[in-house]
């Protein structure tokens, strides 16, 4: 198995600040909406969706590298997840009757969120795996 390196501070914290501002301003823009209330169920459930299908797909890209099984259906479905997320985000913000910078922020927003939720998970995998596989920091 391979020597992981414990990611630095600064990179742990950078992870958790974008996922925070990315869901946060996300969540505000849905907050100061003038759309009707199930549309920003819509939205918020693609959000959810979109993070848990982000993260479970990391975790099994990471869990093959590592040769921890993972079967294909399983893989498979997560990707399927992750792309049906970001589709149904896209079909939505295609037919919102928003303005085209009130779809841009969304659409940022929400591939900041679902960037960052990937970084978080593989933070702390690492910071969690064992002292003998991991290879602690020298600085």
């Amino acid at each position: 198995m391979a020597k992981l390196q414990r990611p630095t501070s600064a990179f742990i914290g950078a992870s958790w600040i974008a996922l925070l501002v990315g869901a946060a301003a996300y969540m505000a823009g849905l907050w100061n909406a003038t759309m009707q209330l199930n549309e920003k169920g819509y939205y918020f459930t693609i959000l959810l969706y979109g993070l848990f299908a982000a993260v479970s797909l990391q975790k099994s890209v990471r869990d093959r590298m590592e040769g921890i099984p993972v079967t294909t259906l399983y893989f498979g479905l997560c990707w399927i997840s992750t792309l049906a997320a970001l589709a149904l985000l896209g079909v939505g913000l295609v037919n919102a009757t928003l303005a085209l910078s009130e779809k841009g922020f969304y659409a940022m927003s929400y591939v900041l969120s679902l960037f960052a939720a990937v970084a978080v998970q593989k933070n702390v995998r690492d910071v969690g795996a064992p002292a003998d596989v991991r290879k602690e920091d020298t600085i």
